[in-house]
């Protein structure tokens, strides 16, 4: 089997699309696409299914992905190894990250930018998206999500907890007086996510609070959620590691509307050992812990 068919096979797997993954290899897209015809003619099996948005993996795509890693990571180490010291490759290949929209914008994206920057040939996706990133269609290689995967060949830990909390604007609070009970929430307006759009159970928190009378606005984005709330366009819960860190907002009802939530890390078993997983899964335990106190304040 032609090592290159399979480097291409892997790009394309990775970027989705054609066009991206031939400006990764710096060749024309026809001949990623050639290349990815002879290796599914010599396999006798389609690797790709062609859609309007690109190039998704099948059944057999998939399997064959981790197999390919593999060879891609020992033909690493053995280039590795005969290179001079002094040229010695660290962390090489790509490793997509998913995560929340709030907690892979804030949190992750500052320090995974010091980190690629340590790793020069390493390549970090990360998917800060407002839905769920789903790791068995390999859409990514590392997932944070805020329910736990209940099946499936996975290594899964729990990253950290975080905390919500209610908040206003000065301004909102200032024009609609003080709030001290939940009885003094009726006839506030709130902000939140749109009810039918939810990706996930978890981010219900007003259910376990108030139900509100109306809304100011509602978004898929925690980020647009926060940008409204610091407008003083109404009241909002909102991850602390986003709220606390703006000094247009404060908390209303701090003894009453705290919640919890956790963020679970999960990998696939079969990639787990790959060097630049386990550095980048690594990395991400320590940015974690290193961030606790925005994460869980006082």
């Amino acid at each position: 089997m032609d090592w290159d068919n399979l480097r291409y096979f892997l790009e394309l797997a990775r970027t989705g699309t054609l066009v991206s993954a031939a400006r990764r290899l710096a060749v024309d897209h026809t001949t990623v696409a050639r290349r990815i015809q002879a290796l599914e003619k010599e396999m006798g099996l389609a690797l790709f299914s062609r859609e309007a948005g690109g190039h998704r993996l099948t059944e057999a795509g998939r399997r064959l992905q981790p197999q390919a890693e593999a060879m891609e990571e020992a033909f690493l180490a053995v280039e590795r190894s005969a290179a001079p010291p002094s040229h010695a490759a660290g962390l090489s290949g790509l490793v997509r990250i998913g995560a929340t929209e709030g907690f892979g914008t804030i949190v992750l994206a500052p320090s995974l930018a010091q980190f690629s920057q340590a790793h020069p040939k390493l390549v970090i996706d990360l998917l800060a998206m407002p839905r769920l990133v789903h790791l068995s269609r390999r859409e990514a290689d590392i997932v944070i999500s805020l329910e736990r995967p209940a099946r499936g060949p996975v290594v899964v830990t729990k990253l950290t907890d975080y905390v919500l909390r209610l908040y206003a604007s000065q301004d909102y609070l200032a024009r609609h007086g003080a709030i001290r009970s939940r009885e003094d929430l009726r006839g506030h307006t709130f902000i939140s996510y749109v009810d039918d759009l939810l990706f996930s159970k978890e981010l219900q928190y007003l259910d376990e609070l108030y139900k509100p009378d109306s809304f100011a606005l509602r978004s898929t984005s925690v980020l647009a959620q926060h940008c409204a709330t610091a407008a003083g366009a109404g009241i909002a819960v909102l991850p602390a590691f986003i709220a606390e860190q703006d000094p247009r907002l404060r908390r209303v009802l701090p003894e009453q509307a705290n919640f919890t939530r956790t963020f679970w890390m999960s990998v696939p078993s079969e990639t787990r050992n790959l060097a630049r997983m386990k550095a980048v899964w690594d990395f991400l335990r320590e940015t974690v812990e290193a961030q606790r106190s925005i994460l869980l304040p006082d």
